[in-house]
């Protein structure tokens, strides 16, 4: 378990566990906030397996041999660019059922509530957030090393889902008490305000990871990398004396891509590609992160219009 990928198939294999467990638990106790928290956690297992296969294709991609050469051979880009996709469909499709579950908790609290058995709930609560909160320690641990956006978001998903359940916990024991009592009257009432008051709680934590897949899918520029990047070609312009840089830089899921064109006087000596070459390597030891998901392009020019993008008129 020491890979993303092992990680989250353990992750996925739990989730699924849980899942089966809920909607079970939910249907025998009467508690629809029970079957939420097991449909919850269905959705959530099933984006995770997405993420399992995106992070085997970044990884085929980016390895050697001929499983490698094939992949690129259709897919030249590589597949960065699905990661923010799936991540912005996860935390879309978990904001669209909580917001569906909140609209039919409000619906059984205006019709009159749901009477549903103590015991079983209490049980279930109990059993959910105990694996919870171990998934997620579990996950927040090996990702200290993986460095991982999908362990990220598979952990907090499992702290999301602790809380959930323990809420649920906490009202199933006062729905437990309140039996028998004066305030019997509250105990249909008890199920769908909760579910209520979970949904609430719930429904603004992935807009954090929507709006960050949302920038990666448009190539919003990462303000610090441009930062970071731009630093770099100040530098190699003052020292080489070139006349100016362009730089183009964007962040997909986990890949970074970052394109600098140098501007060089027209009329200098030639170079040979070799002197060229030390220069690349030099400006790529210089920003850093030389990894496989990075994706560098340097360019040497003394035309402006080709760094800056413009149309250019083809003659053949």
């Amino acid at each position: 378990m020491t890979t993303e990928q092992g990680v989250l198939r353990f992750s996925i294999i739990m989730t699924f566990v849980l899942a089966g467990f809920g909607i079970l638990f939910g249907l025998l106790s009467g508690s629809f906030s029970i079957v939420f928290d097991g449909l919850y956690a269905l959705t959530d297992a099933s984006m995770t397996v997405l993420s399992l296969l995106v992070t085997n294709l970044i990884a085929a991609s980016t390895a050697g041999g001929p499983k490698k050469s094939k992949l690129v051979a259709n897919f030249t880009m590589g597949f960065w660019h699905l990661e923010p996709m799936v991540l912005g469909l996860n935390g879309t499709l978990l904001i669209g059922a909580s917001i569906y579950a909140l609209i039919n908790a409000v619906g059984s609290l205006m019709s009159g509530g749901r009477v549903l058995n103590f015991d079983l709930a209490i049980v279930y609560a109990v059993v959910t957030v105990a694996l919870s909160v171990g998934m997620a320690l579990y996950g927040m641990k090996a990702n200290k090393t993986i460095r991982s956006d999908f362990l990220a978001m598979d952990a907090k998903a499992w702290v999301m889902s602790a809380a959930l359940t323990a809420a649920l916990l906490v009202a199933f024991i006062f729905g437990y008490f309140i039996q028998g009592t004066r305030l019997q009257w509250m105990s249909p009432y008890v199920d769908p305000a909760i579910l209520a008051l979970v949904c609430l709680v719930v429904i603004p934590i992935p807009f954090g990871t929507v709006r960050r897949a949302l920038a990666d899918i448009l190539l919003v520029t990462p303000a610090e990398l441009k930062q970071h990047v731009d630093e770099v070609a100040e530098v190699i312009v003052a020292r080489y004396g070139f006349l100016s840089y362009r730089s183009y830089v964007a962040r997909v899921g986990r890949g970074r891509q970052i394109e600098l064109y140098f501007i060089v006087p027209t009329g200098w000596p030639a170079k040979r590609l070799e002197e060229w070459d030390r220069i690349r390597d030099e400006i790529s030891e210089a920003i850093g992160g030389d990894t496989a998901d990075r994706w560098l392009t340097i360019v040497f020019t003394t035309d402006e219009e080709w760094a800056d993008g413009t149309p250019r008129e083809v003659i053949e």
